[in-house]
């Protein structure tokens, strides 16, 4: 690993999760790489994934079935020539991983298989119920080893650095409690979801959207923002992350009950607990809509008791071990659960190579929107395409350093500008209220049932706090700045400006949310309407976003795998 802090990169990877990690693995070993991560290497949304890697791998099966698979599950808005690009390189992925020495589970010398919902055959590989934790740890010892590759911990990007021609020249980045701009030929976007816009998800605190937010503000194309994906049962522990308690354990025998001790799923659906996932989480929602004083921050219950306790052990290890961590035995008692934000089908938009509609920048996994996932993503497709679409970049094209090069100084020499903002605890006080306000209204008007009314007066609140942040006078300091060099003056300053910065991002994010959430005058996929509680042919579309602009993609025509 290079020790000195260049002036110029080849390549800045933001982000360190799967995404990230493989993009840097897969770019040329002769270029200059810059690996940006606000916290460490491994606290991302990846080294949470209980699930698995999609491919099919199996006789059996084939890319034509997890093909078809992949659109049924979609809802009509998955984009073909992506969908097959993503299966047809799904098992040279995961022969990279395991070149790598990722350990997926065995039976025999044979990969283990698993089904999961909607898959038509047994085709996800899998670590115990820590698939992204084996991939995450692999990829950063690669990544360690790697000379080419520099990462710069505890650094947050705040904005990309753009040439007047409009192509990306790197991003402005908190690091060491200096404000850089750091330049490079090719940024690369790989910051995963925003669920921590919403008051229950199963995302790390990492999670803030950023990638989005950045790439919005910098007048990129997004896509389809208001598909969020909801899983009914995250753990709701005081103190504890919304850690993920896989359906796996409904499907084994686990009951939901209410505090009361009621089962309830079954007024809802037949089906009872083992109802499609969506419907299990709008029954929970719904009910403590009915039930609870505080819907935002409610729970059920998610009973184990009923499935024999060997078959517990076995299956679900990491469960029981998190669960203990915080002080529920789950042989004894009930887990506190609510539905919670996992996944965010939409993001920015990419084509085939992963670039973005800005030269020079691309984006990566959960923050792209390659269009493989549509309007609902297929179970552990999401590992995959990190995977497939981050090995695109090996064949990355960069311009010469001449035409993106800038007559702005890329540094400034040791006197580097202060900030020093002035009122600065009456600033954190208002930055502290706004990120634990801006959860519970966005959960509350674009979670998992939307409907017109709440969605507008969420937006004009939104909208009311977004004028009130940018009159702080440190975002009139921050969003102003030309490409030197400042230093903050500021208490524990790295964690305040990224505060800030996460702050903004999320306001951005909310706002981005429940606009697309109002465009969309139907129910598809993980975006469920109650005013308009059907699917609409009219809306076989892509929602479009360019600044202010949203607006209809043409009709998505169904084809065959063989017609790609």
């Amino acid at each position: 690993m290079a020790s000195a802090f260049p002036q110029q990169f080849d390549v800045l990877v933001v982000g360190s999760g799967a995404a990230g990690l493989y993009v840097a693995l897969c770019l040329p070993a002769h270029l200059r790489v810059g690996l940006i991560t606000k916290d460490t290497l491994s606290r991302s949304a990846s080294d949470w994934a209980q699930g698995g890697i999609a491919a099919a791998i199996a006789p059996e099966d084939s890319p034509d079935s997890h093909f078809a698979d992949t659109l049924k599950a979609g809802a009509g808005l998955c984009e073909p020539r992506a969908v097959k690009l993503l299966v047809e390189q799904a098992a040279d992925c995961v022969q990279s991983l395991l070149q790598m020495g990722v350990e997926f589970d065995r039976h025999g010398s044979s990969l283990a298989l698993t089904l999961e919902a909607a898959h038509s055959h047994r085709r996800v590989l899998h670590a115990a119920d820590t698939t992204g934790r084996a991939v995450v740890v692999t990829l950063m010892a690669e990544v360690m080893a790697r000379k080419n590759i520099q990462v710069l911990p505890q650094a947050f990007a705040l904005d990309l650095w753009l040439h007047p021609q409009q192509h990306c020249l790197g991003v402005s980045v908190v690091y060491q409690a200096q404000i850089h701009w750091l330049a490079a030929r090719a940024t690369v976007l790989a910051t995963g979801g925003g669920g921590q816009v919403f008051a229950q998800t199963t995302n790390p605190a990492v999670s803030t959207g950023d990638g989005v937010a950045i790439a919005w503000r910098a007048g990129a194309v997004l896509r389809d923002l208001e598909f969020v994906q909801f899983h009914p049962t995250a753990l709701t522990q005081p103190g504890a992350p919304r850690f993920l308690i896989s359906e796996a354990v409904r499907g084994e025998g686990a009951h939901l009950t209410d505090l009361q001790g009621y089962r309830f799923a079954f007024d809802y659906h037949a089906a009872g607990e083992l109802a499609p996932r969506d419907v299990v989480s709008r029954a929970i929602y719904t009910h403590l809509q009915k039930t609870a004083p505080d819907p935002a921050s409610a729970h059920v219950w998610l009973d184990l008791r009923p499935i024999p306790a060997a078959t517990i052990r076995h299956r679900f290890p990491n469960i029981i071990q998190v669960c203990q961590q915080w002080g529920i035995n789950v042989f004894e008692q009930p887990i506190p659960v609510a539905p919670a934000a996992h996944y965010w089908m939409g993001g920015i938009v990419t084509d085939l190579t992963s670039q973005t509609s800005i030269a020079n920048l691309y984006a990566i996994g959960e923050v792209a929107s390659t269009g493989v996932h549509g309007a609902n993503r297929l179970a552990s497709n999401s590992l995959l395409e990190c995977l497939v679409f981050g090995a695109q970049l090996k064949q990355i094209y960069l311009r010469s350093p001449e035409a993106t090069s800038t007559n702005q100084p890329l540094w400034s020499k040791p006197d580097a500008i202060a900030i020093t903002p002035e009122d600065w605890p009456l600033q954190l006080a208002t930055l502290q209220d706004l990120r634990q306000s801006i959860p519970r209204l966005v959960w509350q008007a674009a979670g998992i049932c939307r409907e017109q009314r709440s969605l507008e007066e969420a937006i004009a609140q939104i909208e009311n706090w977004q004028a009130k942040f940018a009159a702080l006078p440190i975002s009139q300091q921050l969003t102003t700045l030309d490409q030197r060099t400042y230093r903050l003056d500021l208490p524990e300053a790295n964690a305040a400006i990224k505060h800030w910065g996460e702050t903004r991002n999320l306001l951005d994010v909310a706002y981005l949310t429940l606009k697309s959430a109002a465009f969309r005058t139907e129910s598809r996929g993980g975006h469920f309407r109650s005013d308009y509680p059907a699917p609409d042919p009219n809306w076989m579309v892509h929602t479009l976003i360019q600044r202010q602009i949203w607006r209809r993609s043409d009709v998505i025509v169904p084809i065959s795998f063989g017609e790609t």
